[in-house]
């Protein structure tokens, strides 16, 4: 698994945080589509590939890596639920949907804006030890959150710069 780990390892450190930018259901994601348009390259940079077969009501979703063949992977059981305006299959759609997108999520460890409060933001600051780290960060917050943290990016920065000389 060494290969494998590494590799996630890897990507992990590049890829941004991802914006929840669809409303549906009474609460805000990142859909299915904007997850892929933005992991596909980074996982292939690094060797890495994933499948998500559906058996039953269970999907598994299975991480790769390219050239060592190592893999992990996790079941998640789709709930049979009906939703409010939606015929069977219409519900089981939109439940395969949601958990591909979570299970994906799940197994490559990504992290969405709405999931960083202020005390995330400000101890992943203090532990960021060089200015891309930081600039990565900075870069995946939203403009609400990049103006309110304004002030401790700056002083991270001076800090880090300081630290160089």
């Amino acid at each position: 698994m060494k290969n494998l780990f590494k590799a996630l390892a890897a990507f992990q450190q590049e890829v941004p945080i991802l914006h929840k930018d669809t409303s549906g259901y009474s609460y805000t994601y990142t859909d299915l589509p904007e997850i892929l348009r933005t992991i596909n390259p980074l996982l292939k940079k690094h060797g890495l590939g994933f499948t998500q077969p559906l058996n039953g009501n269970e999907l598994k979703t299975i991480l790769f890596h390219f050239e060592s063949g190592e893999s992990i992977d996790s079941s998640v059981v789709i709930p049979e639920d009906s939703m409010k305006g939606m015929n069977k299959y219409q519900s089981l759609g939109s439940g395969i949907t949601y958990m591909r997108r979570y299970a994906l999520s799940s197994i490559l460890g990504l992290v969405t804006d709405k999931d960083m409060d202020a005390s995330t933001i400000e101890d992943k600051l203090s532990r960021i030890d060089n200015l891309n780290d930081m600039n990565r960060l900075y870069k995946g917050l939203s403009k609400e959150q990049q103006d309110s943290f304004a002030k401790f990016f700056t002083k991270r920065k001076e800090e880090l710069t300081e630290k160089i000389k």
